[in-house]
């Protein structure tokens, strides 16, 4: 799973928190749409995605809904507090819709394909419902809703990609961007609804994932992120009628072909899955500088019994094994995941090994969560909820305090080393301050000076570190 609750800053910045707020620059008097992204980073690509269509058909992004003439939520049904923040949100469109009659409010992405109808007939939030495939269809909904009629698409296709769209890049720093790669998943994890609200895997054909690629980089883009809900089961195979016949991409070759682009060029990638990421991409990863020496592998738990009952199809063996395998291939790699506490008849037993497999990695960062039944999930149908919450809670503080101290053990490990840093902008914390990121996904802060702009490489002595941060200035 991906996860980013934009602002949920995915694994490159934080995983559940406000929302994103999409905004451009404007250009005149055009229509106004406004988005508000929260979940996955693949929500965040797909509001790019939205933003592009809408442009060509008359539309400006702004970041102030107030005024707007389209209010657009992209949705995420991972969690239930997010569907909660949703509606919240929603009833405060609701405020400014008295005011305008003719705001049109809609919602996208994975909370509209699941609830459906709910939000228009029982809850009467919204006047547009429009699920993640159907995001083509939006000129035309818009007009059903103008012609005084609700309006819903929430139909899951085999075939989407949205390949030959180009997004609009929204609200970045000109430096860094998301490609997907691929839609859908098929890992029927028992506690998971992607594969319900966004439907079967199908990987995009690598030369439009290239020619973005490369596009980005002439423009000044220094860093990209190739995006999946699992990226190493991307398998692209040319159609038998066309030119490519017969010819096969994997992941790890798709990770050459745009390491290829530029050697300044930074790639990134999201999500990894254990039970399919391959020697090959280890290998790739560890050939080409260019790709970053971090690999976001969610374990979930560190029980085999448990892993089995969330149908994540490996072992706590197996998950070792691949770790064993980052460790001897890419010795610097960083590691982050994501764990789960408190699923259905977890043990106090298994609880620890979960803690034990924290030990044996030692992430440099977990996105910890304990565990919300989601509705319509093998887990809601076939398992009982059965952990009481104030051990949930428990389980999940005394991970929280375990990751903090793998993360800040693996910062401290960067104390006294020069780390070459792509700088990302000023620090949120202080205009005198530049911050960027290093191979390993590690935030780093340094003195600004005249002569240093966003997207150059620098080399930064580490000096020092905080339990998030690490702290030096600018070498030759």
């Amino acid at each position: 799973m991906i996860e980013l609750e934009l602002a949920d800053k995915t694994h490159d910045e934080a995983r559940q928190g406000e929302a994103l707020i999409i905004d451009a620059p404007q250009r005149g008097n055009a229509r106004k749409l406004y988005i508000e992204s929260y979940g996955c980073q693949m929500n965040f690509a797909d509001s790019e995605i939205v933003a592009s269509i809408l442009g060509d058909n008359g539309f400006e992004t702004t970041g102030d809904y107030k005024e707007a003439d389209l209010v657009f939520i992209n949705t995420c049904s991972i969690r239930e507090n997010a569907e909660q923040r949703v509606r919240n949100r929603l009833s405060q469109f609701g405020v400014e819709k008295r005011r305008n009659p003719k705001l049109i409010v809609g919602v996208l992405g994975c909370m509209a394909e699941r609830l459906k109808s709910k939000f228009l007939d029982e809850e009467k939030l919204v006047d547009m419902v429009v699920g993640p495939d159907a995001y083509r269809d939006l000129p035309q909904l818009i007009s059903q809703v103008e012609d005084g009629q609700k309006a819903i698409n929430v139909l899951l296709s085999r075939e989407e990609t949205y390949a030959d769209i180009s997004p609009v890049r929204l609200n970045g720093n000109g430096i860094t961007a998301f490609i997907s790669i691929m839609r859908g998943c098929d890992n029927m994890c028992s506690f998971c609804v992607v594969p319900f609200t966004r439907g079967r895997e199908r990987s995009r054909d690598p030369q439009s994932i290239v020619a973005e690629a490369q596009d980005l980089f002439d423009r000044g883009y220094k860093e990209v992120t190739l995006l999946g809900q699992n990226v190493d089961s991307y398998k692209w195979k040319g159609a038998d009628d066309s030119e490519a016949a017969g010819i096969q991409v994997n992941f790890a070759q798709l990770l050459e072909m745009v390491a290829l682009i530029s050697p300044d060029l930074r790639i990134r990638f999201s999500t990894s899955h254990p039970k399919d990421i391959t020697d090959e991409v280890l290998y790739t990863i560890a050939k080409y500088d260019n790709i970053c020496n971090y690999i976001h592998l969610p374990v979930q738990s560190g029980n085999s019994r448990v892993l089995e009952l969330m149908n994540r199809t490996y072992t706590r063996e197996w998950y070792m094994n691949r770790v064993d395998a980052i460790r001897s291939i890419i010795p610097d790699c960083a590691i982050s995941t994501d764990i789960i506490a408190g699923f259905c008849t977890e043990t106090e037993a298994e609880h620890e090994e979960t803690l034990s497999m924290m030990d044996y990695v030692g992430y440099d960062f977990a996105f910890t969560f304990s565990y919300s039944e989601r509705p319509g999930t093998l887990a809601a149908r076939k398992l009982v909820d059965d952990i009481p919450e104030e051990v949930k809670k428990r389980r999940l503080a005394e991970i929280l305090v375990k990751a903090q101290q793998t993360s800040l053990y693996r910062l401290q490990q960067n104390v006294g080393k020069t780390l070459r840093i792509l700088v990302e902008g000023t620090s949120k914390k202080s205009k005198t301050d530049y911050c960027g990121r290093n191979d390993q996904n590690a935030m780093v802060v340094f003195p600004a000076t005249e002569e240093i702009k966003p997207g150059q490489y620098l080399n930064v002595l580490v000096e020092r570190c905080t339990s998030a941060t690490l702290l030096g200035r600018i070498v030759d």
